[in-house]
């Protein structure tokens, strides 16, 4: 296995926010990062709701997994996800500010587990996603 270098946790991820055109698309911007932590947020936009006229599941998924993305690889170790998944719990609508916040649980050898909660502008709970990831023993950058 690699060791951790001096790339620092932030550089790691400013590194993959400026080749994560998705993360782009969306709007993410970063509040906070930290080894096995990240804290981004994002505005949701009209081209973002489904035909229900609420916010697509697609897009709390997509913030969290570039939330768990930037919390799991910001050692610089290329982890990638192996399993993940998330509660719904409340609508998201057009022009919340959603926040999501990436939790290390474990840090393994080979494996990694993180727990990340979006929370709306309002501090409710709309979401909850679980994601594994593998560590591949590269260096990302």
């Amino acid at each position: 296995m690699i060791s951790e270098n001096s790339t620092t946790p932030g550089e790691v991820v400013a590194h993959m926010l400026e080749h994560d055109l998705f993360s782009q698309w969306l709007g993410i911007s970063l509040l906070e990062v930290k080894a096995g932590y990240s804290k981004i947020q994002m505005t949701v936009r009209k081209e973002m709701i489904n035909g229900f006229g609420i916010v697509h599941g697609g897009i709390a998924f997509a913030l969290s997994d570039s939330a768990f993305a930037f919390a799991c690889n910001n050692r610089n170790i290329l982890s990638v996800a192996l399993d993940t998944s998330i509660n719904f719990i409340k609508p998201v609508q057009v022009g919340d500010l959603l926040t999501a916040e990436a939790t290390e649980l474990h840090n393994g050898k080979s494996t990694g587990l993180y727990q990340i909660r979006v929370y709306n502008q309002n501090n409710h709970l709309v979401a909850l996603f679980k994601g594994t990831c593998y560590r591949t023993h590269k260096s990302l950058i």
